[in-house]
């Protein structure tokens, strides 16, 4: 193995949210006065953190969306995992590899450690997730594509940024990494090759990524 660590995303990379959560997203803006398309809302918040919905939202309209929209939009979604959430196909098999050869991996996601925990309890992906190996942008200062975050995880798990890899799906996370003076491999199940320019390789099939970092 190249690398020394083994940096995922989650959404998208180790369980299928990204189509639920932007579905609604996109429909709670509109209810909100905001209208978003499903596609408006995988181009401008996919990977990022919460902070950023807001931003935008506030720097594109000058208003502010309500203070429990976080709150609300969360109780949709993780009812909305409870029903539909899967594993994504192949990640099931990456982590059984990683962890008979010995490598060492973490999740690091712009999602809230709740967010995390749901998600990986409904698909059985917790096995693999102790305490030890998930942060969330909750554990930093500013979210992707700022490095803070993969910066973090890194020194946590006590190897050096240069000795990292991380998977990635969005364009946010890709220049996180990069940032972050890491590699990164990005996965085009769900985004066009074009928009994950900047990363080390990409690849299509999470079944094959075990195989492509050796």
């Amino acid at each position: 193995m190249r690398y020394e660590l083994i940096i995922f995303d989650n959404d998208g990379v180790l369980v299928d949210s990204e189509p639920i959560s932007n579905v609604l997203l996109a429909a709670y803006l509109t209810e909100l006065g905001h209208p978003t398309s499903y596609e408006e809302s995988l181009r401008d918040y996919m990977g990022a953190a919460m902070h950023r919905v807001h931003d935008l939202v506030e720097e594109r309209t000058g208003q502010r969306l309500p203070a429990d929209f976080d709150e609300v939009f969360h109780a949709r979604v993780f009812a909305a995992f409870e029903r539909e959430l899967e594993p994504v196909p192949g990640a099931v098999q990456v982590l059984e590899k990683l962890a008979a050869d010995g490598v060492p991996y973490c999740v690091a996601s712009s999602g809230s450690h709740e967010r995390i925990r749901v998600g990986h309890r409904k698909t059985g992906l917790d096995r693999w997730f102790d305490e030890g190996r998930v942060f969330s942008s909750q554990d930093v200062g500013r979210g992707k594509p700022a490095p803070d975050l993969f910066l973090y995880a890194a020194e946590r798990m006590g190897v050096a940024p240069e000795k990292c890899v991380v998977v990635e799906d969005s364009p946010l996370g890709v220049q996180a990494a990069v940032a972050a003076g890491m590699d990164v491999y990005g996965f085009t199940a769900m985004t066009p090759a074009d928009r994950l320019a900047g990363a080390t390789r990409l690849f299509s099939d999470m079944g094959q990524l075990a195989d492509l970092l050796v």
